[in-house]
């Protein structure tokens, strides 16, 4: 199925509690926003945008936490590219991937991202970091 995002240069932007509830409700609303963009659900570019969000929003919610702040969820559609980033509080430049060991039931978050963006990344902002990755908007 060949998914193309409507909106060239649309924008969604929303701050979340650093909660998990938050991460999640990002997801969903992630996923519901590409759905109004003509991106529907259970596409390819909408299952791994949805990856993408959760990981990236667990990610601020673990280890990108500081009491009473927000992170937000900014999605921008450009030409041919989704770009999904999620921005915390904390200043650490983090983060990296971990080296996977055997079993392990957690650090395999950042290599999935890596494994679906075709580029991603960590900003400095003026009050914490973005975390960002770029999917291939128009999906087979």
């Amino acid at each position: 199925m060949n998914v193309e995002i409507t909106l060239v240069g649309a924008e969604f932007v929303q701050r979340f509690s650093a909660t998990r509830r938050g991460a999640r409700l990002a997801r969903r609303l992630a996923v519901h926003q590409l759905d109004e963009w003509g991106v529907p659900y259970g596409s390819e570019l909408s299952d791994n945008a949805a990856l993408v969000v959760a990981e990236l929003a667990a990610n601020a919610v673990l280890h990108g936490h500081v009491k009473g702040r927000d992170f937000e969820l900014r999605l921008l559609n450009l030409a041919d590219t989704l770009r999904i980033e999620v921005s915390d509080a904390r200043g650490e430049r983090g983060p990296e991937p971990r080296l996977l060991r055997a079993g392990a039931e957690s650090g395999y978050g950042l290599h999935l991202v890596e494994a679906l963006a075709t580029s991603w990344g960590v900003t400095d902002r003026v009050v914490g970091k973005t975390v960002w990755a770029e999917l291939l908007a128009s999906q087979h």
